[in-house]
């Protein structure tokens, strides 16, 4: 797919916003009536990714209406900043019948890059064991049907690594080390003192473009956040891969050890949608993080009743805190408006709660240096609710409270949700906090495997692990596996990382492995990320003293080789 150097530096404008809708005939009439779009690829042959001016994305928004509003991107950050035994790995890569170690299998990561000179990614005669390199930061000739972004291919990377200076001919490295870390854990090779769950397999990676200032300023990103994403370019990088996984006819099982607070967190915006649909796909499974909220007092929820006292949500500001952003979920058949209370004590009276695009209240505060800002959108694609958004710029430190009132009133429940940690100041939290509901985007995506973390040497839940349900009533997380002091490698060496992107790794490594014995090996031909869950959930250890499913450890903790043992007794 090429374009001209007009549209390519229309696409890379600071000021252009990417988008990725559902691809309708309403969406390609409003296309061919302006010249405010841009059309780009396609995505799973159902979606289209587009790119507007900021300055024109309200006339995009006026003409499709509020289903377009699950098209917009959210923006999400990294979820983490000896686990293989306890997830039954190192048993499986041993058994001499199985000996599993990811042969002819493909892991894909959607992260911060890889540091592909590191010797945990190369064969023991010093070629690479990544076969490409998607960087979308880079300027280049973009990938055969993409639009940005350079591609590394294992030819490449070979010539790089026989050089006296590898970065002169492959420029590539992973700033943060994130990604670096996740596939070390899933995919490192065989050391003297270190193993990645599936040593044998190959390696797809992306490095993620970072969140344009459009995203970046309706979030209300904190400037010193650097690593955030807007979902399109996850998008962008999971088909990237499975075109790949594709072209080499392997399976592949994808990591995703990013989040976000933003959405609905029950599985109907387009980027959950566009997940789901990825793993139907047979030889593909797909894993994602459940994220470490549940300490963070970043959720609350509630029931409004008829005739009672409108609902109350108290949110703790410190000092300095900069931006905030709320959203309030209700479900479809009740309409909410807001009204806010400054800690000074000055009011946003009840803003009524009226559809569409505009901002329903902007209101710059007399007693405080503070402005609200008060939008709504309903209904819902999807779920048909409301979301009602709320934003306080420049924050005055104190008790803020918003209330919650009832226009419509039938099933009363509403959950609130602050950003993740990280994009938000430390020093904001709900007083009325709850851990539950709290498992992050796209881990609450249907058919995704969302995996939470526990301590293996203590044999305890990581605390900070998310919690379930979805919002639409799916007990999340599906399992746990390791994520407490987790060994890795980082760009700089060795290290250990603690969460749920860590633990997610192992498990993606553990899916890997039940690729090879299911498709590669011929024992499951139609494999996928469904048949992967049973066969992990059935295998799974659990507590006599506990009830499972629950919020907390799904159906309980990974375990490969029973999994397998369960398997022969069949």
């Amino acid at each position: 797919m090429r374009l001209t150097p007009e549209a390519q530096a229309f696409i890379n404008a600071p000021d252009t916003v990417d988008f990725v809708t559902r691809a309708t005939d309403a969406f390609f009439d409003y296309a061919r009536s302006t010249s405010d779009v841009v059309v780009g690829q396609m995505l799973s042959g159902r979606y289209v990714l587009g790119y507007i001016k900021a300055e024109n994305f309200h006339r995009l928004e006026e003409a499709l209406g509020t289903a377009f509003l699950s098209s917009l991107s959210v923006v999400l950050g990294l979820l983490d900043r000896p686990a293989l035994d306890a997830a039954g790995v190192s048993q499986v890569q041993s058994q001499p019948y199985l000996n599993l170690k990811g042969r002819g299998v493909l892991l894909g990561f959607v992260d911060t890059g890889i540091d592909y000179t590191q010797e945990v990614f190369r064969h023991a005669d010093g070629t690479s064991r990544i076969r490409y390199i998607y960087d979308q930061t880079a300027d280049g000739e973009p990938p055969a049907g993409f639009l940005m972004g350079r591609e590394y291919t294992k030819e490449e990377l070979d010539a790089a690594l026989r050089s006296p200076n590898p970065y002169e001919l492959v420029p590539e490295r992973d700033e943060e080390g994130h990604g670096t870390f996740l596939a070390s854990v899933a995919a490192g090779g065989q050391t003297e003192d270190f193993s990645g769950a599936a040593p044998d397999a190959e390696i797809i990676a992306v490095k993620l473009k970072k969140a344009r200032p459009f995203y970046r300023e309706k979030y209300c990103v904190p400037r010193d956040q650097e690593y955030a994403y807007e979902s399109s370019a996850v998008m962008v990088g999971v088909e990237y891969i499975l075109r790949k996984a594709r072209e080499l006819g392997r399976p592949v099982s994808i990591c995703i050890g990013l989040g976000t607070n933003a959405g609905g967190h029950d599985g109907y915006s387009v980027f959950e949608e566009y997940l789901g649909g990825v793993s139907i796909q047979k030889g593909v499974c797909l894993c994602a993080a459940a994220g470490n909220e549940a300490e963070a007092r970043h959720h609350t929820g509630g029931i409004l009743q008829p005739g009672e006292k409108p609902g109350q949500v108290d949110l703790k500001v410190g000092e300095n805190a900069g931006d905030v952003y709320l959203a309030v979920w209700n479900t479809v058949a009740d309409r909410l408006s807001v009204s806010v209370r400054s800690p000074s004590g000055e009011l946003v009276g009840r803003v009524p709660a009226r559809p569409g695009v505009s901002l329903a209240a902007d209101v710059k505060l007399v007693l405080e240096a503070a402005r609200v800002q008060v939008e709504y959108h309903f209904p819902m694609e999807g779920s048909g609710g409301q979301l009602s958004i709320i934003r306080i710029l420049g924050a005055t430190p104190g008790v803020w409270t918003i209330g919650l009132h009832g226009d419509i009133l039938l099933n009363g429940s509403y959950q609130v949700w602050l950003p993740m940690t990280g994009f938000v100041s430390p020093t904001v939290e709900f007083l009325a906090a709850t851990p539950d509901y709290t498992v992050t985007c796209p881990a609450s995506a249907v058919g995704v495997i969302c995996c939470g973390a526990y301590d293996s040497a203590s044999k305890s839940l990581y605390a900070k692990s998310s919690r379930g349900p979805a919002w639409d009533g799916r007990i999340l997380p599906d399992l746990t596996a390791p994520g407490v002091g987790v060994g890795g490698v980082y760009p700089y060496g060795p290290g250990a990382m603690s969460g749920t992107s860590a633990a997610a790794a192992v498990l993606a490594g553990v899916c890997a492995l039940l690729l090879q014995w299911g498709i590669r090996e011929g024992n499951d031909p139609a494999m996928g990320t469904y048949q992967i869950r049973a066969y992990l959930i059935r295998g799974c250890l659990r507590r006599p003293d506990m009830v499972y499913p629950n919020n907390q450890w799904g159906y309980g903790s990974v375990q490969l080789m029973q999994s397998f043992h369960l398997m022969r007794e069949l």
